[in-house]
């Protein structure tokens, strides 16, 4: 399965797939614990970061993404 990354609405980047892996900024990787399905932090107010425990619902956070093309990549 191809990994699949969701913005869903007011809430997570969900992210799904048989093969991906999260590594922190240090480079250490994250153990999943065999998970296929994750939700990552977009409202900065997680305890649990960068994973979503969600605290989303009752600080206010409001998102709604649609999807666009990029543009061009400049050589």
């Amino acid at each position: 399965m191809t990994t699949k990354i969701t913005a869903t609405r007011n809430s997570s980047y969900r992210i799904e797939g048989d093969d991906f892996e999260l590594y922190d900024a240090s480079g250490n990787k994250y153990d999943l614990a065999g998970r296929t399905t994750i939700a990552l932090c977009r409202c900065g107010q997680s305890s649990k970061k960068p994973f979503c425990d969600g605290t989303h619902k009752t600080c206010g956070f409001e998102s709604e993404v649609t999807a666009y093309a990029l543009e061009p990549k400049k050589a």
